[in-house]
């Protein structure tokens, strides 16, 4: 992959939500975080990054709707204002994925790391937030939202398994901070699907704020019934039950963000 600078011209600040495992909660937070931005009087982006495009559906855009979507972005097929679609959210945009992305992670020569870049810095200037969703793998479409990216947020479901893969994400970043993005920084571990009731939720929190200290979020999201379900109904778990445990936990990640300096610079 080519060097892509990680800070561009423009105001709007960029966030991935990665992690090599599947299943942690990825793409809920992503919608979530981008929908409750949005409900905070923000302008949010939300970039699709997985071929599964479960945050295109859960944002309510059909599959027949979807191109061009990333995979036109990437490939330089298409300017970057005719990928974006709007969602059932007010104030939140998404620039919507395909199966068709999977051909990137292989590495098809027409696919070159300046059209990320450049669709990046377009989108700054009318975005104050944008949002990659990326997919369970640290192939060529993670690492590309990464080196375009000002921060990373890692989703780690308080299990035994998704904690032992922390350290590759943790290297990952690393990697990424020695090679096209020296600014890359960590936003912050989010401790997801936690059942306080279990003894293994509470020693991996434990562990994992032992050892990340004041980078883990102070904000944790509970094992949820209703997150499951909003997708189907393509929506954000905010909109399809709002007073939910999980919707409430979103908003209170957001607001914990907000108050991040690098958000209070561009507020």
């Amino acid at each position: 992959m080519s060097r892509t600078p990680g800070r561009v011209p423009g105001n709007g600040r960029v966030v991935a939500i990665a992690n090599q495992k599947g299943g942690v909660g990825k793409t809920t937070t992503a919608v979530s975080l981008a929908t409750a931005f949005a409900a905070a009087g923000r302008k949010a982006l939300l970039v699709d990054m997985d071929p599964q495009g479960n945050a295109s559906t859960s944002l309510g855009v059909a599959l027949g709707d979807r191109r061009p979507g990333v995979t036109e972005l990437l490939e330089g097929r298409t300017p970057p204002a005719a990928a974006v679609r709007t969602t059932v959210v007010e104030g939140l945009d998404l620039v919507p994925a395909t199966s068709a992305l999977a051909r990137i992670d292989e590495g098809r020569p027409q696919v070159d790391a300046r059209h990320l870049g450049a669709a990046v810095a377009a989108f700054r200037t009318t975005y104050t937030d944008l949002f990659f969703d990326c997919p369970p793998s640290f192939g060529w479409l993670t690492l590309g939202a990464l080196a375009v990216a000002d921060g990373v947020i890692i989703p780690l479901q308080c299990e035994f398994l998704p904690m032992e893969g922390l350290a590759q994400v943790m290297e990952t970043i690393e990697m990424t901070r020695a090679g096209p993005n020296r600014n890359l920084a960590l936003d912050g571990v989010l401790l997801t699907m936690v059942d306080a009731r279990t003894n293994l939720a509470r020693d991996v929190e434990r562990d994992v704020r032992e050892h990340f200290r004041s980078k883990v979020f102070k904000t944790e999201i509970p094992r949820s019934v209703r997150v499951a379900e909003a997708p189907s109904a393509g929506e954000p778990v905010l909109l399809y039950d709002r007073h939910s445990p999980a919707s409430q936990a979103y908003v209170a990640l957001a607001r914990e963000l907000l108050t991040h300096e690098a958000y209070r610079m561009r507020s």
